[in-house]
C-alpha cells in the first residue's frame, strides 16, 4: 500500500482522514486495541462518559482544528466552557496557575510567596540553571516550589525530577513578579493564560466520541486488535506482513518489540526514552465545587489531579482521579470493587537530552520513509489539539 498508519489515536485518525479528503484511498490503519481513540478513548461508567486516559478536552484556540473535528462531531453537539481549574493547596483552594492566583490566599501566605518570588533567580539576573529543580526555584521562588511545584511534579512524574530537562518549561504560563504583585493588589489574575482557557466538551458523549466517528469515516481501512510488533526499516514492512511506501508511526516506539535493520545506537536511543503510566479511577460522589479539574500537591493523597465530571459532562455524576501508577494500590482497589483504568503509556517524559535524541532518531527513520507523528511518534507531551494540527500539516506536506 502507499501509506501504513500505526495507531488509531487522534494523530493517526486525523492523518488518515486528511488522506481520504484528498482522494487518497491506498492506505491502512493498524490499531492494537479493539476500538479507536488511543489516549482519548471514553468508556461508559455509571451511566455516563468517563475519559479513561485522564482529562481530554478540545481547545478552542485553533479554528482549523476545531473545524476539522466538527466535520465528524458537529459543533452543535458540543458545549463550550470557560476553564475553571484550581489547586488544593493543603486545604486552601485557589485558581491555577498558582503565581497568578496567590491573591486568593490569606495575606500572610501571599506575603511569603511574594517575598520568595521577588528574590527568585530570574528576577535577580541569575543565569538560568540546567537542572529541573533548580530551574523551578529560579523561576518561581522557594515557597511555591516547596509547597506546590516540586511535590506535585514528583507525584506526577516520579522522584527523580533532575532527570528531566528544562527545555519544555517555557510552555508554562508566564507570570512575572510584577504581575503577581499586581494580582494581589487588585484581586484578579494577570499574565498569560494556561492551555484550555476555553474548551469544548461533547454534550452527550465522552471526548472519545469524536474519534470513534473519525474511525467510522475510514470504513474498512482500519484493522483492530493488531499491534505493531515489528518494523523492517530497510524494506518498510510491519509485522512481516504489511509493506508500504511510507509508514506513519503514532504508537510508542518502545511498544514495538522488534526493530529490524535499525542501527544499534538508535535501538539504544529507544531504550533511553522514558514515560509515565497513570491510573484513572471513578468516584461516584459529587464534589461541591464549580471547578472542572483540581490539582493536588499534597503527598498524603496518592492522586495528583481530579476531573470533576459532573461540571462538564451534562447529566453525569461523580469525578475521576488521576494517579501515577507507581503510587496506586491496585490490590486495595480490586478488594474495594473500584472502577479504574490503567494507562501504560500516559506521558512521555521530557528527560535531559531527549530533544537531541529524537531529532537524531526521527531524521534517520524519515530517511527510510518511516515518519513519527503525534505524542508518541514524536515523544512530546502534546495535547490532542496539537497532534491533530500536526497530522493535518503532515498530510499537506506529504
Amino acid at each position: 500500500m502507499k501509506y501504513l498508519i500505526l495507531g488509531a489515536g487522534p494523530s493517526g485518525l486525523t492523518f488518515a482522514n486528511k488522506l481520504l479528503e484528498r482522494g487518497e484511498k491506498d492506505f491502512l490503519v493498524l490499531e492494537a486495541d479493539s476500538k479507536a481513540g488511543g489516549l482519548c478513548q471514553s468508556a461508559d461508567v455509571d451511566g455516563s462518559a468517563f475519559d479513561i486516559g485522564g482529562g481530554h478536552f478540545l481547545d478552542v484556540k485553533n479554528p482549523a482544528v476545531t473545524d476539522f473535528v466538527f466535520r465528524f462531531l458537529p459543533e452543535d453537539e458540543w458545549d463550550m466552557y470557560e476553564r475553571d481549574s484550581r489547586i488544593d493547596l493543603y486545604g486552601d483552594i485557589i485558581g491555577s496557575p498558582i503565581e497568578a492566583n496567590i491573591w486568593q490566599l490569606p495575606e500572610e501566605k501571599q506575603k511569603r510567596y511574594l517575598d520568595a518570588i521577588e528574590v527568585a533567580g530570574c528576577n535577580k539576573g541569575v543565569a538560568k540553571p540546567e537542572k529541573f529543580t533548580d530551574w523551578i526555584v529560579w523561576k518561581l521562588g522557594t515557597a511555591i516550589c516547596e509547597d506546590y511545584m516540586l511535590p506535585y511534579n514528583k507525584k506526577m512524574f516520579g522522584d527523580d525530577l533532575d532527570s528531566l530537562g528544562t527545555y519544555w518549561l517555557e510552555k508554562l504560563p508566564n507570570v512575572s513578579y510584577e504581575e503577581t504583585k499586581l494580582s494581589c493588589q487588585n484581586h484578579k489574575p494577570y499574565g498569560t493564560q494556561p492551555g484550555h482557557a476555553k474548551f469544548y466538551y461533547p454534550k452527550k458523549y465522552g471526548y472519545g466520541e469524536a474519534f470513534l466517528r473519525m474511525a467510522d469515516a475510514l470504513g474498512d481501512r482500519i484493522r483492530y486488535n493488531e499491534p505493531a510488533v515489528s518494523i523492517d526499516y530497510e524494506n518498510r514492512i510491519v509485522n512481516d506482513t504489511y509493506k508500504a511506501d511510507k509508514i506513519i508511526v503514532t504508537v510508542p516506539w518502545k511498544s514495538i518489540k522488534e526493530h529490524k535493520g535499525l542501527p544499534e545506537e538508535l535501538k539504544a536511543d529507544i531504550d533511553k526514552l522514558k514515560y509515565s503510566s497513570v491510573v484513572t479511577q471513578y468516584v461516584a460522589e459529587n464534589m461541591d465545587t464549580p471547578a472542572h479539574w483540581i490539582y493536588y500537591p499534597d503527598p498524603a493523597k496518592a492522586y495528583h489531579r481530579i476531573l470533576v465530571r459532573h461540571n462538564f459532562c451534562p447529566g453525569s455524576k461523580g469525578y475521576w482521579t488521576e494517579t501515577n501508577l507507581t503510587r496506586y494500590d491496585r490490590t486495595a482497589a480490586d478488594r474495594a470493587g473500584e472502577t479504574y483504568f490503567v494507562i501504560d503509556y500516559a506521558y512521555p517524559l521530557n528527560t535531559i537530552g531527549k530533544q537531541e535524541l529524537m531529532k537524531r532518531f526521527l531524521d534517520h527513520t524519515a530517511s527510510k520513509g518511516i515518519i513519527g507523528l503525534g505524542r508518541w511518534g514524536e515523544w512530546q507531551h502534546f495535547n490532542s489539539d496539537v497532534v491533530i494540527q500536526r497530522a493535518m500539516e503532515l498530510a499537506e506536506i506529504i
